[in-house]
């Protein structure tokens, strides 16, 4: 179904290969799991395989790529390969364009020249299997980012092709989305559906995964069985692994507030806070108040309303009732840009920020779009504070994921707002890359500055996290610093609990 012979490929602009004479061959019905450390090269792999490299980047490339017996420049484009790989990406964003949910469906039925009562049926059967039939009428950009990944497998789902390409497709997904996943991906499996999977949630993919594939700086380095690899120190080290029960939950009510952190008046105050989306209430009633220098956790399900919590912050969003108030800074009377000097709003894709030709001028956007002094200077500065003063002459999208994510946070940085905001800082990181942004937010934290973190990493909510912030429907429903730390463990237990091989 895929063959690559001695494949090659090296991105526009750069010298390096992305991948480096790989050899890997996928059999109809087979499961592979592709993974390896953040930067090794295994988008490129999925993008390679699919045919999109070919078609859509340019690029130097070497070596052969064969798709269904046939070489990949041989398919007279995207929308020809389209007919028989289905892909979805780590940004799911990126692939939602319609005005419905159920437009971004149909799209894609639509040209499959099927009878209208198909048509339906399977539309019905794709918002079934991934629980995004009450989103139907939604539209795409009001949705959380868990719920837009749904969306995005939903769509991909309803092409019915016989190739399944998965770039970290549960990345923004909270437990029970993820295990929904790999429930389908196991219904997949039996019908005899080829299926390449990027992943760094292994556990519960150790019984579907017929092999495993460890990259590493382009190369294919290892292969085998999940069992047979994880049996390999170094590979292990790389990888995350199953968490044990948080401490904080083995010791209930155990306060998480670190105690040298002085009691002050809040920098943060949210009061009654209200948001609706034409109709849908995704914030109700919302009462919240944030200590300067403080790193607070906000954590719950896909849908819970995190995300549109954190854009009032930054005042993305307007209050539909209530106010949110940063220092003295009403953020109902304020322009984003006069908020942007307060608060600064990391975002989970960090692409989504990067527009710039080189590092250097993708940090120094920020502060002289408002005006600021010695420019270079605080350039110089977020630069070296996140490591990457020595790429500072590169093209951002050629960077690594966890290279991308830093500068984001630099570009943040430069504008020196005593509030920064992190939508899910680590997702598709592997576990040294995340400890590397974390232990950064960390020092960023012990110097004053107040952090706001989304998250559905349980460890590094427990290793890193002053405070934790339930949110449910829409509401603030536990509070670690109000005694809610038992609540919080009844909604999380489980997640460490359950052995993964478990899922069915």
């Amino acid at each position: 179904m895929i063959v690559l012979e001695d494949y090659t490929y090296i991105y526009p602009g750069r010298s390096e290969p992305a991948l480096d004479g790989v050899t890997l061959h996928v059999r109809q019905g087979e499961v592979i799991l592709v993974t390896g450390p953040t930067g090794a090269g295994k988008t490129t792999l999925c993008l390679a395989a699919s045919g999109i490299l070919r078609h859509e980047f340019g690029g130097t490339s070497t070596g052969k790529a064969r798709l269904l017996g046939r070489p990949v420049e041989e398919f007279r484009d995207l929308s020809e390969i389209g007919r028989h790989v289905g892909v979805v990406f780590d940004d799911p964003e990126a692939q939602l364009i319609f005005t419905t949910v159920e437009e971004e469906i149909a799209s894609g039925l639509e040209g499959l020249d099927l009878p209208r009562d198909e048509l339906n049926a399977r539309m019905e059967h794709v918002l079934e299997l991934t629980a995004t039939t009450d989103l139907r009428e939604r539209a795409p950009h009001t949705l959380s980012g868990g719920q837009k990944q749904r969306v995005a497998i939903a769509a991909t789902l309803a092409l019915g092709t016989e190739i399944l390409v998965l770039d970290e497709p549960t990345s923004e997904l909270d437990e029970e989305g993820t295990r929904m996943l790999f429930r389908i991906l196991q219904r997949l499996r039996s019908e005899g559906k080829t299926v390449l999977l990027v992943e760094h949630k292994l556990d519960a993919l150790f019984d579907l995964a017929d092999r495993m594939i460890f990259l590493e700086r382009g190369r294919i380095l290892a292969e085998g069985t999940p069992d047979e690899l994880l049996r390999e120190d170094r590979i292990r080290s790389v990888l995350h692994t199953t968490p044990e029960t948080p401490s904080f939950c083995r010791t209930p009510k155990v306060c998480l507030q670190k105690p040298d952190v002085p009691a002050s008046s809040p920098l943060i105050r949210i009061e009654g806070l209200v948001h609706d989306y034409s109709g849908v209430t995704a914030l109700k009633g919302l009462d919240l108040e944030i200590e300067a220098g403080s790193l607070v956790a906000v954590i719950g399900d896909n849908g819970s309303g995190k995300t549109t919590l954190i854009k009032h912050l930054v005042g993305l969003l307007k209050p539909t009732q209530g106010r949110v108030i940063v220092g003295d800074h009403d953020t109902r009377a304020e322009t984003i840009t006069c908020m942007a000097r307060h608060v600064g709003l990391v975002f989970q894709n960090p692409d989504t920020m990067l527009f710039e030709e080189t590092v250097e001028r993708e940090v120094a956007f920020g502060p002289t779009n408002l005006g600021m002094e010695d420019v270079r200077g605080r350039v110089e500065q977020a630069l070296a504070e996140v490591g990457l003063l020595a790429h500072r002459d590169e093209y951002p999208r050629s960077l690594s994921r966890g290279e991308r994510q830093r500068l984001a946070i630099a570009c943040i940085l430069a504008m020196a707002p005593e509030v920064i905001v992190l939508d899910e800082p680590t997702t598709g990181l592997d576990a040294a890359e995340s400890a590397r942004i974390m232990t950064l937010v960390s020092r960023l934290r012990d110097e004053g500055r107040t952090i706001v973190m989304v998250t559905h990493n349980m460890r590094i909510v427990e290793d890193y996290a002053d405070r934790i912030v339930l949110l449910e429907h829409g509401r603030l429903v536990a509070d670690s610093q109000n005694g809610g730390e038992e609540l919080i463990c009844q909604r999380f237990y489980s997640t460490f609990r359950e052995p993964a091989s478990s899922i069915a």
